[in-house]
């Protein structure tokens, strides 16, 4: 990778690692609800009028701005109103690999090697280390929706895997036209008129929050991820997800003041080791049988 994208590449992951931060300082003001739909607003708009639609059906447009936006986002940020630590959940959020793999192995028949299951079942321990924790305890809750937005990752990777070789930008941007409407009407109903109310009163710091999630992390985010995917190998692309969560875990700490308890530490690891044999165990493996 040349030393340009490979900076680029930094950006992003830096950016995603952040974003958890943004979106923790976003619910403390606006519904969970809310801002999901403002960062579909400000993702679809201008852009939209500048981007060609992507050569895909509407129903699978629809399928992928329902899976991400109105189901994945809304739960992520729930979960983060309800008490979800921003460092822990940009790591529960990475579950979303071996979701991915289940899902790829029933609705696309992908046959993955031993090593990958050996890596989910990893991440599983982990997370039920982590879990064991807090049964019966406040940051239950928010886990478990963190787990059920990281399922709705995994079917918007399912859906933008059947979409094919597009413009991913472009699919981003058309599908973020989904979720505000669904969004806003669900924080009429959970929260009330306050949700839009509510918004004339917000800080300078939750319009920024706003502004960095909708621009920063969606289109800055993803159109250079997309610009990296079309230029090199995803193998090679791929495994620079696995800073987020350090980034994640590193801004937490720093701008928040959050801290992490032995069980969280020892569970997060075994997480991390279970991402790290999933994406380089294939690799290792076919190197040893070329030997």
């Amino acid at each position: 990778m040349q030393p340009r994208d490979l900076v680029l590449a930094l950006i992003v992951v830096l950016v995603w690692g952040i974003n958890f931060i943004a979106i923790k300082w976003g619910v403390e003001e606006i519904s969970p609800y809310m801002l999901t739909a403002l960062r579909y607003i400000g993702c679809a708009l201008p852009a939209v009028f500048f981007i060609r639609r992507p050569k895909v059906s509407l129903g699978l447009l629809t399928a992928y701005g329902f899976s991400v936006g109105v189901l994945q986002f809304s739960f992520l940020f729930l979960a983060m109103r309800e008490g979800m630590p921003a460092g822990l959940a940009s790591l529960v959020m990475q579950m979303q690999v071996f979701l991915t793999l289940a899902l790829a192995v029933m609705v696309l028949r992908d046959r993955p090697v031993w090593v990958q299951w050996a890596g989910a079942g990893l991440a599983l321990i982990g997370l039920s280390v982590i879990g064991a924790e807090h049964v019966g305890g406040a940051i239950w809750g928010p886990l478990l929706l963190t787990i059920v937005a990281a399922f709705w990752w995994a079917v918007s990777n399912i859906v933008t895997k059947q979409a094919g070789k597009i413009d991913m930008l472009a699919f981003v941007v058309w599908g973020a036209l989904i979720p505000p409407l669904p969004m806003i009407v669900l924080a009429l109903i959970f929260d009330g008129p306050s949700a839009i109310t509510d918004l004339f009163a917000v800080s300078s710091q939750a319009i920024g929050s706003v502004l960095f999630i909708a621009y920063g992390s969606t289109l800055l985010g993803y159109g250079c991820w997309a610009f990296l995917l079309g230029k090199y190998p995803a193998s090679m692309v791929a495994p620079f997800t696995l800073l987020v969560p350090i980034v994640g875990f590193v801004a937490a700490y720093f701008i928040l003041g959050e801290q992490m308890s032995w069980f969280e530490i020892w569970g997060s690891l075994l997480i991390f080791l279970g991402l790290l044999l999933h994406v380089f165990g294939p690799r290792f493996l076919n190197r040893v049988r070329v030997r």
